[in-house]
């Protein structure tokens, strides 16, 4: 199985100049995680949700994007481009041909691979991780999105007060619900310093500017309005070519792991799940 067998052709793409808000225009509309930068079909890097969310002031995409991104050929095959993707926990590579964007495979295109292998491991014992984060249905959006970034993760589980799993949350749903604000800050400066003896404070030279803000946030509203309320989940026996099947279908990134007592017991990535691809060779 090879990456030009399994990479997205018709690539979503912005030019450089452009701007953050073109950028998560496109995100809202089409639900990927990241967009290629490029100058005609040359591949300059590549800007995702998590720049985004993560640099809120910056308004350039130039700015924004990783430059020089790792890329893949066309001939690859899709174990290497699994095993780069989990060792360095990237969603995507584009396919070039020297500097001519061709293509790009993500971390989905692996999974629908992973889906035909007829893999029949169990999740449990093979693709979940020791440590499950998950937070409370009244938590502030704001602090979702900041506990998602210190957690290092890209989707958490939602509990209400008697630990039951009611809902899940995403980078792609912290996108669809974020918004452009725009402020006009102030700052006050003197031409004085106070290292300076002959500067006295009541004939030091006092300047105020002003200056425009464009910042992205996130409403301050409870994770539970926004939620995503039908969670797809799997059983700890679940068969890991199963899995993969029931991702692509329903278009997640990631799936609640349940006991038999229908508690929560983990969470299955879509970056696990493609380590099928090469932990079988």
């Amino acid at each position: 199985m090879l990456a030009k067998d399994y990479m997205t052709k018709d690539v979503v793409t912005v030019e450089i100049p452009s701007s953050r808000d073109d950028v998560l225009r496109i995100l809202k509309r089409t639900g990927i995680s990241g967009v290629p930068v490029v100058k005609g079909d040359q591949l300059l890097g590549i800007v995702t949700r998590k720049d985004i969310l993560h640099n809120a002031e910056e308004t350039q995409v130039a700015l924004l994007m990783s430059s020089q991104p790792l890329t893949i050929r066309p001939d690859a095959t899709l174990a290497e481009a699994a095993r780069v993707m989990t060792e360095l926990n990237i969603r995507r590579l584009p396919v070039v041909e020297g500097s001519r964007l061709v293509g790009l495979l993500s971390v989905s295109d692996l999974v629908s691979a992973v889906a035909k292998l007829n893999d029949k491991r169990e999740v449990r014992n093979d693709f979940v991780g020791e440590g499950t984060f998950a937070i409370w249905e009244e938590t502030p959006l704001p602090v979702v999105g900041r506990i998602m970034e210190l957690a290092k993760v890209d989707a958490m589980p939602i509990l209400n007060s008697e630990n039951k799993l009611t809902g899940i949350i995403s980078e792609r749903d912290l996108i669809r619900c974020s918004r452009i604000e725009d402020d006009v800050q102030t700052s006050d400066f003197s031409t004085g310093t106070d290292d300076d003896e002959w500067t006295w404070e009541s004939i030091r030279d006092n300047h105020t500017i002003s200056y425009g803000v464009s910042k992205v946030e996130l409403p301050n509203r409870p994770v539970k309005d926004v939620m995503v309320t039908k969670v797809i989940s799997v059983p700890n026996n679940a068969e890991i070519s199963d899995c993969a099947l029931k991702m692509k279908r329903g278009r997640v990134d990631q799936m609640p792991i349940i006991d038999n007592d229908m508690r929560l017991s983990g969470m299955l990535f879509d970056r696990d799940v493609i380590k099928a691809l090469y932990e079988s060779e």
